[in-house]
């Protein structure tokens, strides 16, 4: 007998991974854990009878001779396999895409790799094998890579991923059952955990990135939480949200990141949990740590994350071509346009005093305005970096603001400017070698 299972609190992914490994496997039986998500038991109330899964209490451990492992590689997130840590003579294969994740299992075989969505891997030996799909198999399969990918947005999403799913919809996937169980409606329960999250969030700005926390009590059991987070995110508009769900005996944290810069899974890790670069939860229990060590000690491993090793001081320009504040508009525009530059800063004893820009030129209406001071058309209010900040810091100063050039400033002096064209080079993979 062979099986494949998951992790408990099953989503998506795990639930799609278990079911394409018992279309890839001959004989395998798909095992899904007891606590599944809210949209994933919501789908099996009407779906299971389709697949061939049994619950945890049904497999016959004697029997086993080959496990499979998806979405994980730890014993204590498997719902009722202890009784295999101890075989030596199982086989066990394992499918993942935790990549962060220190895994306990022993496998025989294994295929991990950085990846949008566990099903993806799965996915890519079945088209390898030539195994059919029918349009209920392709729907599962797409929900699973859709829910962990945020729809092909999550940073970890690649161009496999892409192609996943692009393999599916030919296979009759279908867009509207998985847009029905991707997007539940909300019940007045969670409408109240996300007014109660509305009110008060921390903003830290760590490692150049803006992240959230809430710490938020629960008296009552409230379902699709990580949906809730997901949502709430994007409405604070943070790079990434971390909230502590507290209960007397244990505290649910959910994490939910949008930038490539925090790895959501990693810091998950430290708190006993598991993810993937975007998403992921753990559960610590209260007699262990409070809600505050909690809120700490995520923040302790963000700082510690140091996944931008490219700083301002390798993409900036220099040296940085300026003019005096008295220097007309005719010599700003001749000085820009020998340069090939798009704006020069305008300097005096002082320091920055202001830049122009070539959009400031189109300001001059009247022939005598070109002998006007640069003074009198020049931006005032200027932001600056540093040269050991991130590009990612710059894109979003340039963002908020709608400023297309940073001088570098380091010890009051500027050595540098970072463009708009600096940035999306660098993002584009453009930078020189």
């Amino acid at each position: 007998m062979l099986i494949a299972t998951t992790h408990k609190n099953t989503d998506f992914d795990a639930l799609a991974s278990v079911i394409a490994a018992t279309l890839l496997y001959p004989g395998c039986v798909g095992v899904i854990p007891k606590m599944t998500n809210r949209n994933v038991d919501q789908f099996l109330s009407t779906h299971k009878t389709a697949f061939n899964l049994i619950l945890p209490g049904e497999v016959q451990h004697d029997e086993l001779t080959k496990l499979i492992v998806v979405d994980t590689d730890q014993w204590h997130r498997l719902d009722r396999m202890e009784k295999l840590r101890d075989r030596d003579d199982l086989d066990i294969d394992i499918w993942d895409h935790h990549m962060a994740s220190k895994g306990d299992i022993p496998a025989t075989w294994s295929c991990k790799e950085h990846i949008g969505a566990t099903v993806s891997l799965l996915v890519r030996r079945m088209r390898e094998k030539g195994i059919t799909l029918n349009a209920l198999d392709s729907t599962v399969l797409l929900i699973g890579l859709y829910e962990d990918t945020g729809h092909l947005t999550y940073p970890s999403t690649t161009a496999e991923d892409a192609r996943t799913a692009a393999y599916l919809l030919e296979n009759k996937a279908d867009l509207n059952v998985a847009g029905f169980f991707l997007n539940p409606p909300y019940e007045e329960t969670q409408k109240e955990i996300l007014f109660e999250m509305m009110k008060d969030t921390e903003k830290l700005t760590i490692n150049g990135q803006l992240v959230g926390f809430n710490i938020i009590s629960l008296d009552k059991k409230v379902t699709n939480l990580a949906a809730i987070v997901n949502m709430y995110r994007k409405i604070v508009n943070v790079g990434a949200l971390f909230v502590i769900f507290v209960n007397k005996k244990r505290h649910t944290v959910i994490g939910r990141s949008g930038v490539a810069q925090i790895n959501i899974g990693t810091v998950m890790n430290t708190l006993g949990g598991g993810g993937h670069s975007g998403a992921g939860s753990a559960t610590v229990k209260s007699s262990i740590m409070d809600p505050e060590e909690i809120r700490k000690k995520i923040i302790a491993s963000l700082t510690a994350q140091k996944t931008e090793i490219v700083r301002i001081s390798d993409i900036m320009s220099f040296p940085v071509f300026s003019v005096a504040p008295e220097t007309t508009m005719r010599q700003a525009q001749s000085i820009m346009t020998e340069k090939d530059i798009r704006g020069v800063m305008v300097v005096d004893d002082n320091g920055i005093q202001g830049i122009i820009v070539v959009w400031d030129l189109k300001k001059v209406k009247k022939k005598n305005q070109w002998d006007s001071p640069v003074k009198a058309f020049m931006a005032r209010d200027i932001k600056t970096i540093g040269p050991g900040d991130s590009p990612s810091l710059a894109a979003r100063i340039m963002i908020e603001k709608d400023i297309g050039h940073l001088p570098v400033v380091q010890d009051e002096k500027m050595i540098g400017i970072v463009t708009r064209t600096d940035i999306l080079t660098y993002y584009y993979d453009l930078l020189p070698e």
